[in-house]
Order: C-alpha cells, then structure tokens, then sequence
C-alpha cells in the first residue's frame, strides 16, 4: 500500500456518500468539495468544504488537506481542475474526463479506437443540421454536447419537420445529431483500472430506461459467452487508452451487428449500483483502491441481482420494500421531487 490517508471528492452527491463509505471501510478519510450546502455525502464524508468552483483559495486549501483528488461528476469547470492539478494529482486523469465532458470529442476518441457507433454528425446551426439529417437520416436525436444528463439536453427528430423544435430545445449550445439504432436491449460494464495497469471489469448488467433515466440494471445480463467478452474487452480497450486510474461505466447497445458503444462516463455509475450486493468488492471500493494506489481487488460476482431505482414518488414503496430481503440504499436527500434519484433497492435472486 501506499502512504494516501485523505482522498478528495469532487461533489457530494450519492456517489461521494457511497465513495466516502467505500473508504471508510479501508481506514481512508475523506474529503468533499461541494457548491451546495448540506450534500448527501456530507453525513458520512470526514470534511466538506462548500465553496463555488471559482474560489482559488477555498480549491488550494482543499488540495492541501487531502493526498489525491477523485470526482463523482463529470462536469467539473477547467479552471477549478487547473489550480488542484497543480497541487496534487487527480483519477481519473484529466484525459478521460476531457473527453467525456463534449461528446463530440468522445465519439471521435471512440471511432479512433475503432469501435463501432451510432452514426453521429457535429450541429452548429440549422444549415448543419439539416445537413446531418441528409445524410444520417431519420429517426435521430439531438443532443448538446455538454452537460446533458438523465435524458437532458436531448430532442428526438422523427423526421426532418421535428429540426426546427429540436433545435430551438438546445438553446443556442453546441450540438451532436446521432442516429438511431435497432438494438435488442443495453448492457454497461462498470471497469476498474490501477495505476499499475492492471484492470478488472464487473460483469456486463442489463439495463431498463425509462423517460431517459436507468429504471433497473439486472445482471447477468442477457449474452452470449463471445458478446460478454467482446464487452469485458471494449472496456479494457478504452480503459488502457485513457491511461486510466479508477472505475469507470461504458454503456453498450446490443444489436445483430455487434456491440455498439453509446457511451462513457469517466466515475463510478448508477449501474453498477448492483455490485453491493452482489460482489465481495463493489465498485465504490474498487475506485477507492485504485485511486488510493492499492491493488484492485476480486470483482468477481457471487449473487445474480436486479438493482431498482427509486426515483421521486417511489420513495412510497419504502415501508413495503423494507418487510423484503431487497437491500435498501437510501441517499439521505431532504426533498422528494419527481425524476430525483432517492435511492436504490438491490433484489437478490435465492441460488444464485
């Protein structure tokens, strides 16, 4: 092991709650640097520093209280990353969460690796988009290229006189037309990679959507043995290209055609919530141990799971939920508004 006591959290939503517990339980403090008061992980995070990402001085002293910098959210501004780089280092590595902030940027980092994707186009004004529409056809959808989460920041175009509203929906923001695909259904695999290079990748989980937000991810997914591992495989492929150190989500379509990629995101994700009850070592520990500079540990799966959100008024289903065996994990937010994330359930399958 290394000498890192202290990690930083960028965020203090429920994955810097589960992170900070991960890491309790390795004897490791940490630290959160959140905006807004009273976050989810400030009940359980040894320090919280609430201070906008413009403020130098509240940054500095953040990185002179921890050994490492780790983030739960993807769109952390650059100048707020340029004065904590400075003072200590930061996993994931700059790299990956550059390139997952524009998805631009990301689906050509993904092309480049050869990979196959949604047919995609760049749309900065109506000439381009009409342009993309030409060529990709439709159905597509729209999407800015930062900054969009949960279904956010997206407009479908069943045809060409949907262009018009779709693009007055991206409210002036730089813009990705992609192209729909006929898949069966989505899987993710959430990765881990140390800085040593090793990597260790969570079984493929099967995801369910609805109104563009994860409803439940199941695992095993459904797979046959070579598309489990042409999945395991993307993930490493993408892992090692990033220099990477840390977990991260890679979300796949499943079609006749193959594996498609439709997306990255550079942290810990809502799928992999699964492996907490289904895993010796879940992700949120995994992020811990690589960032923290231990070995990766045993990810191996020993329970088949079916993990459920509990989004706004399902926070109802809470007195009946607890008279289950469902492990309950409930993020400690104040408010219950529809589409907020409250929590999650994880429903084990008896002998599994």
């Amino acid at each position: 092991m290394n000498n890192v006591k202290t990690i930083g959290i960028l965020g203090g939503g429920q994955l810097g709650r589960m992170l900070s517990v991960a890491a309790s339980r390795l004897g490791l403090k940490t630290h959160i640097y959140e905006p807004s008061a009273n976050p989810p992980a400030a009940h359980v995070a040894d320090a919280v520093t609430t201070a906008s990402y413009e403020d130098v001085a509240a940054l500095q002293a953040f990185a002179a209280s921890v050994d490492v910098i780790t983030y739960e959210f993807e769109n952390i501004p650059t100048s707020a990353l340029d004065v904590l780089e400075a003072l200590r280092p930061i996993h994931p590595p700059r790299g990956a969460l550059a390139t997952s902030q524009d998805r631009l940027v990301e689906k050509a980092f993904l092309q480049g690796l050869g990979l196959q994707l949604a047919p995609f186009a760049d749309v900065q004004n109506a000439d381009e988009l009409a342009r993309a529409i030409a060529e990709i056809g439709t159905p597509a959808i729209l999407k800015t290229r930062t900054m969009g989460y949960d279904g956010k920041g997206q407009a479908r175009i069943m045809s060409p006189a949907d262009a018009d509203a779709a693009l007055a929906d991206m409210a002036g923001a730089s813009s990705i037309l992609e192209g729909f695909v006929n898949f069966s259904h989505e899987v993710s695999v959430i990765g881990a990679r140390a800085a040593d290079g090793a990597v260790s990748c969570f079984d493929p989980g099967e995801n369910v959507h609805v109104n563009g937000i994860l409803r439940t991810t199941t695992v095993p997914a459904k797979l046959t043995p070579s598309q489990r591992t042409d999945a395991v495989l993307i993930a490493a492929r993408i892992l090692n290209a990033l220099d990477y150190v840390g977990v991260m989500g890679l979300e796949l379509f499943v079609t006749p055609q193959g594996l498609i990629v439709n997306e990255i995101a550079p942290r810990v994700h809502n799928s992999g919530h699964w492996t907490q009850n289904g895993c010796a070592i879940d992700q949120f520990e995994q992020h811990i141990r690589a960032v923290a500079g231990w070995p990766l540990g045993d990810g191996s799966r020993h329970s088949d799971v079916m993990m459920e959100n509990l989004i706004g008024d399902d926070m109802d289903k809470l007195p009946a939920l607890a008279k289950t065996d469902a492990a309950i994990h409930l993020y400690g937010k104040s408010d219950v508004k529809a589409g907020r994330k409250m929590g999650h359930v994880n429903h084990i399958k008896k002998g599994a």
